[in-house]
C-alpha cells in the first residue's frame, strides 16, 4: 500500500475521502445560497420593489448575479462528478471542485454582503448603510478566509521546522 500521510491511505482512498468531505460541505453552502437566490429571484415581483431607486435596482442586479455565480460554482462539482463518474478522474475532480468551491464561497460572501447592503439601504440611511455591510464583509473575510489561511501557513511553517535536520 502506498501511503502519503499519517492516515495510511492510498491516493485513491484519499481522493474518495476528500470528495466525500467536499460534497458534504457543498450541502451546507449550497442550501444557503439557494435560499438567498430564491429570495432575490422573487423580489422583483413584490410590491415594495417598485420603491427601489435606480442605484438600488443596480445593486439588486449585482446581488442577483453574485448569487447566480455562487450557485453555478457550488453546483459545478456535482455536474463535474456526474460527467466523469467511473472515468478514473477522481483526483482531477477533487482539485477542480476545490477551486470551484473556494471561488463559490467568495461569490457567496459577496452576495450576502451586497444583499445586506441592498436591504439596509432600503430601510435605513446614513452611516449604517455602509457600516453594517462593511462589518459583515470583514467578518466573512476573517472567518472564512483570513483565519483558516493564517492557520494553514502556521501549520506549514511548523511542519517545515520539524522536518529540518537538527
Amino acid at each position: 500500500m502506498t501511503t502519503q500521510d499519517d492516515r495510511h491511505e492510498t491516493p485513491a482512498e484519499r481522493a474518495d475521502r476528500n470528495l466525500a468531505e467536499l460534497l458534504q460541505e457543498l450541502r451546507v453552502a449550497g442550501l444557503g445560497i439557494q435560499v438567498l437566490f430564491g429570495f432575490l429571484l422573487a423580489m422583483p415581483f413584490s410590491q415594495g420593489f417598485t420603491k427601489l431607486g435606480h442605484a438600488q435596482r443596480q445593486l439588486y442586479i449585482g446581488c442577483l448575479l453574485l448569487a447566480a455565480v455562487a450557485t453555478v460554482l457550488l453546483v459545478g462539482p456535482v455536474a463535474y462528478h456526474r460527467l466523469v463518474f467511473r472515468q478514473r478522474q477522481k483526483e482531477r475532480l477533487v482539485r477542480a471542485a476545490n477551486l470551484m468551491v473556494i471561488s463559490g464561497l467568495v461569490a457567496v460572501g459577496l452576495a450576502i454582503s451586497s444583499s445586506v447592503l441592498l436591504v439596509v439601504s432600503f430601510v435605513e440611511s446614513g452611516p449604517a448603510v455602509v457600516l453594517i455591510p462593511a462589518l459583515l464583509l470583514i467578518m466573512l473575510a476573517g472567518l472564512w478566509f483570513a483565519i483558516p489561511l493564517n492557520r494553514r501557513r502556521a501549520a506549514a511553517a511548523s511542519h517545515e521546522r520539524a522536518a529540518r535536520p537538527k
